[in-house]
């Protein structure tokens, strides 16, 4: 499956964005799906995962509260609402597709991965 985000963009501290993850070329039913980010200079981290039938969501510590996660199916896409940014928040941000049920923080359980989209948010 190949993965394509958008979205992203720069934004004032306390505003929002909504990032989105287009998939394409495989079931995207069958996958799993997770948002990760990397901010300059730090690895790549976990933030936001959403399984199959959209009842079991999970989010880092750090985002929790402010951001959402969700899909359509019907739309072979997967979001990723963001409020209340910080300027901590300021990252490329990934999608990843999981197909099967492997661990839903790890990046190496994820098989696919889209290229990134850059969210600045400014203090």
């Amino acid at each position: 499956v190949q993965l394509q985000a958008s979205g992203g963009g720069l934004v004032q501290a306390g505003g929002s964005l909504r990032l989105s993850c287009a998939a394409s070329g495989g079931t995207f039913s069958n996958y799993r799906m997770g948002w990760f980010r990397q901010a300059p200079g730090k690895e790549r981290e976990f933030v936001a995962f959403i399984n199959w039938s959209s009842v079991l969501t999970r989010y880092a510590e750090s985002v929790k509260g402010r951001f959402t996660i969700s899909r359509d199916n019907a739309k072979n896409a997967a979001y990723l609402q963001m409020n209340s940014l910080k300027p901590e928040d300021t990252a490329v941000y990934y999608c990843a597709a999981q197909y099967g049920s492997g661990g839903w923080y790890e990046e190496s359980a994820y098989n696919y991965w889209g290229q990134g989209t850059q969210v600045t948010v400014s203090s």
